[in-house]
């Protein structure tokens, strides 16, 4: 229901202000901008995410009771205008919102499902940087994906889990919730003494107070909002350092500590592996997160600290890692683009178990190449068949065999090259598909890659020749 914190008239008159106001004709004058897009039309989310401005940096302060459930926050959100802007629009799930201000002054706002409409005081020039402070409350919600996946605020036994893929985090906090729009980002939460809340990045503080400890988290580097998590419970946390000091923190639920720790041990180990073939690693520091074995339904490659639920196996430790490269400092543009993550992920299980004595990539292409699995050749890994399938084989086992066959084109040389620069030069930036192709055949001039684009990346059904 639309409300304005601004006056207090009857609701219908209410109503019309505010309509008045985002269509540039209420009464603060010399009205010239227009309102930012509710969406960024993604082909599959089409609702995510918001037009007109680009974030620069959340500043979140969480407070959670876990035997209430309930979650009080203030987000303060630094943008950029991208346009003239009479009104702009974040996405938030559910929750109540106390109060939205804009460079300090109350702001009018309405709701709308998924969109949070506001509209400042006075218009915001494009170019011009602006803070909105959004202050809400309440349980947050727990979304259903279209595949049936739970994503949003997971409520587990002790605590509880922030999920974002693919757009869950809009169930926790106000944003700019579509891959296309990344952000720095300090996350700081309040729980229970006895509790821990892990996040992204780093641990920039704690503090103790009254019976309840806060936790400052701190991610410099760009992060798209799906990547964000928190995770509320009882952790062990441990530190150690990989190659050239890199610092590693993993949080591990203590009923997962003794299955964890072989393959945790691996992950200096694994993070060298993959800077040898991906390059340096992209962000401050690594680590992990394993929760409770039933608290979510698949892993994910949340930003410097992957989550599993429950002890991973080292094949889904690499894999996730290996996003960090591609998916988090590399960004699809949109949600059409997930083998641009998958593909790349997938098939650094392929490498891997070439280098240590499993099947080679060539044989597990070709397995799968004759293999009975005909879901992999439902559709063409660069256009899924719809929102419920961007996480199906084609996007992850298909991608990685497109990867494949640039291999066998351009030779072992030229194709490890490719995995290093590829990410290096759109490091912390978005790609899409076609980004891609024109960067693969740049990179290989006279060199024909037409059949692998047509009959492997975009072409329907199975190839008629591996």
């Amino acid at each position: 229901m639309p409300r304005s914190v601004r006056l207090v008239v009857p609701a219908a008159a209410a109503l019309l202000a505010f309509s008045l106001a985002l269509t540039g004709t209420g009464c603060d004058g010399g009205v010239h901008g227009t309102p930012g897009s509710p969406g960024v039309h993604d082909p599959y989310f089409p609702q995510a995410g918001n037009g007109g401005y680009h974030v620069e940096h959340y500043a979140l302060t969480l407070d959670y009771t876990p035997s209430g459930r309930r979650l009080t926050g203030t987000a303060v959100i630094t943008a950029r205008a991208l346009q003239d802007l009479s009104a702009f629009d974040l996405d938030l799930a559910g929750l109540h919102v106390d109060s939205v201000t804009v460079e300090g002054r109350r702001a009018p706002f309405g709701r709308s499902g998924q969109e949070l409409t506001v509209r400042p005081h006075t218009d915001l020039n494009a170019g011009e940087t602006f803070r909105t402070t959004v202050r809400y409350s309440g349980v947050p919600q727990t979304l259903t994906d279209p595949d049936g996946s739970k994503e949003g605020w997971l409520p587990t036994s002790d605590g509880a889990l922030g999920l974002g893929e693919p757009v869950g985090s809009m169930a926790w906090f106000p944003g700019n919730h579509h891959p296309s729009d990344k952000a720095a980002y300090d996350i700081t939460v309040t729980v229970p003494k006895g509790l821990q809340a892990v996040s992204n990045g780093e641990l920039a503080g704690r503090r103790t107070q009254g019976g309840r400890t806060s936790y400052h988290w701190h991610t410099a580097q760009p992060m798209a909002s799906y990547l964000a998590t928190v995770a509320v419970g009882h952790f062990t946390l441990a530190r150690t350092t990989g190659p050239h000091g890199l610092p590693i923190l993993t949080a591990v639920a203590p009923d997962q500590a003794k299955d964890s720790a072989d393959v945790l041990a691996q992950l200096p180990g694994i993070v060298k592996w993959e800077e040898d073939n991906f390059g340096p690693f992209p962000f401050s520091s690594v680590g992990a997160i394993v929760t409770g074995e039933g608290d979510a339904g698949y892993a994910l490659e949340t930003q410097n600290r992957p989550t599993f639920p429950g002890a991973p196996d080292t094949g889904t430790v690499v894999h996730e890692l290996a996003h960090q490269w591609y998916g988090d400092s590399v960004t699809p543009k949109s949600w059409q683009d997930m083998w641009l993550n998958e593909g790349f992920a997938t098939y650094a299980q392929w490498l891997w178990q070439e280098d240590h004595d499993g099947d080679s990539a060539q044989k597990i292409f070709t397995d799968l190449y004759n293999g009975d699995d005909d879901g992999i050749w439902a559709y063409p890994p660069a256009k899924p068949s719809g929102a419920a399938h961007i996480s199906d084989s084609p996007v992850y086992e298909r991608g990685a065999m497109v990867l494949h066959k640039i291999r066998q084109k351009v030779g072992d040389k030229g194709f490890f090259a490719l995995l290093r620069s590829w990410p290096a030069s759109h490091r912390y930036g978005n790609a899409d598909t076609a980004d891609f192709t024109t960067y693969v055949e740049k990179q290989f001039p006279g060199t024909d890659f037409t059949g692998i684009w047509r009959d492997w990346l975009y072409g329907n059904g199975k190839p008629a020749h591996a």
